[in-house]
């Protein structure tokens, strides 16, 4: 089957692609803030223009002459020099800065009257209500305020307002009047696009050059996280010891490298785990086999020997049957030691209670000069030593290393020491051999079942390798550990740790 390379840049730009999710939704939140300058741009520059261009309206109004009287009735226009004009302003030097505006009066009753006419552009006029509305209330008059509004041939003004005055000294004979000055807005207008187009061609290049940018610093960014990628690709059961850089500059990364490394860790602790069991159950059931095939055999043999004829001669009939019974008590024994180790395993119910250790030892002098025969047996016992054991227990484990030491020091010259001290909240119960000695080699596999130092020697005494692998479950089961000293030549050494009350 032939792998296809997928294409990099095709696959920065999958939906699914976190560069590619990361990439739209960052530029969907710059696009979005930018819209928003640009709004909010657009309303304060439109604000600031308007307000201006009032405030600008508003001096040129405050420039008018104070003392220009509208006859509304005689629908003229008197100056200071009384000159009259027929429905006409005046339109010399004085308004020449009004030119391109828009000027009217309103009453006090909100009558209407444009004062430039056809010389300029046409006026808005607003409803009688909103300019009795300003008329009757002058704090809507200020300089800053402004409305904004369409005259008839639909184009739009920016209108001010101000009152009209008396000249200075005369007694006012009229009713309150206003002057409404407008401008053109498409100016202003025309300011605005073009402030808002520049900042949209702006944006735009902005999130161009930003999405260059962007790409050569995610992809850069990412490099960490592509790592991981390849190395989980590249894990498997046959390489678990290889393992992460945790210092890649990225705390979010270098957190979970720590923790693809830790899962690796585990994970081959389980394999090697699995390996061990797989390997000591294999050797387990080959032992097992073996230990129980002799004794099956010699049986074997012996029924075979009987069936020939050897049944009818006494002697011979007497060594059979008992040398079976010796090869039926061995498969007895390591099947009963079988089945402690199985239940040790699963969940040991010790009976334990109060139990004086050193009373205990003393209990089994006896036994042990027994076992030991000819050979020398010294005894160190502290006094005081109590724990919470099973006694049957303990005493099994004294006679596993004791025998341990028989089986390995000499008849005659053989001496086998058991001590009992106590060191902080601990006993320690110690059996010194002078035999030939365990290798460094062999040392760690002592404890494990079925396993002979010498096999030789084992077998001579019918041993099947269970009496150090139950001795090391029983302490173990108390609370306690077992550790072992040997050289060759000189010995070997067993010391038993166990809780004290």
């Amino acid at each position: 089957m032939i792998k296809r390379k997928r294409n990099p840049i095709k696959n920065f730009f999958l939906p699914r692609s976190l560069r590619y999710q990361l990439l739209t939704r960052t530029l969907f939140i710059l696009a979005f803030i930018l819209l928003a300058i640009g709004f909010f741009q657009y309303f304060v520059m439109k604000d600031f223009l308007y307000r201006n261009e009032a405030e600008t309206l508003s001096a040129r109004l405050m420039s008018l002459h104070d003392n220009i009287h509208f006859d509304m009735d005689s629908e003229t226009k008197v100056s200071d020099s009384d000159d009259k004009v027929d429905n006409k302003p005046r339109t010399d030097n004085q308004f020449f800065f009004l030119q391109d505006m828009s000027l009217a009066e309103i009453d006090s009753d909100g009558n209407y009257s444009d004062l430039f006419g056809k010389t300029s552009i046409e006026a808005p006029k607003l409803s009688k209500k909103d300019y009795q509305n300003l008329i009757k209330d002058p704090s809507n008059l200020r300089d800053q305020d402004y409305k904004i509004a369409t005259n008839a041939k639909g184009i739009e003004q920016l209108i001010v307002f101000k009152p009209t005055k008396d000249k200075p000294g005369e007694t006012s004979t009229q009713e309150p009047r206003i002057l409404q000055l407008g401008t053109n807005t498409a100016p202003l207008k025309d300011v605005l696009y073009q402030q808002l187009l520049t900042f949209m061609i702006l944006s735009a290049l902005a999130l161009v050059a930003g999405l260059w940018i962007y790409l050569r610093v995610l992809k850069k960014t990412l490099v960490p996280l592509s790592t991981i990628v390849h190395a989980v690709k590249n894990t498997d059961a046959g390489n678990l010891e290889e393992r992460l850089p945790v210092q890649q500059g990225q705390e979010e990364i270098d957190r979970l490298s720590i923790a693809f490394n830790a899962m690796l860790e585990r994970i081959e602790k389980s394999f090697e785990h699995e390996r061990e069991t797989k390997e000591q159950m294999r050797r387990f059931i080959a032992d097992a086999s073996h230990e129980l095939r002799t004794p099956l055999t010699s049986i074997s043999g012996f029924v075979e020997v009987l069936l020939r004829g050897a049944a009818n001669r006494p002697e011979q009939l007497f060594k059979a049957l008992n040398s079976m019974q010796g090869e039926t008590r061995r498969i007895i024994k390591l099947v009963e030691d079988l089945l402690f180790l199985t239940k040790l395993d699963r969940a040991p119910d010790l009976q334990a209670a109060e139990t004086n250790l050193s009373e205990l030892i003393r209990d089994m002098e006896p036994q042990l000069n027994v076992l030991a025969g000819t050979r020398t047996v010294q005894f160190d016992l502290s006094e005081g030593l109590i724990g919470c054991y099973e006694s049957d227990k303990i005493k099994q484990v004294i006679l596993n290393l004791f025998n341990n030491a028989v089986q390995h020091t000499d008849s005659t010259t053989g001496t086998i020491k058991l001590s009992m001290t106590k060191s902080g909240t601990q006993a320690i119960l110690t059996v010194q051999d002078n035999g030939a000695g365990i290798s460094s080699e062999k040392l760690p596999y002592i404890f494990d079942r079925f396993y002979r130092a010498d096999p030789s020697r084992t077998r001579l005494y019918g041993g099947a390798g269970l009496g150090l692998a139950i001795t090391n479950s029983i302490v173990e089961a108390h609370g306690g550990r077992i550790e072992v000293e040997s050289q060759i030549g000189n010995g070997t050494t067993f010391r038993v740790f166990l809780p004290l009350l």
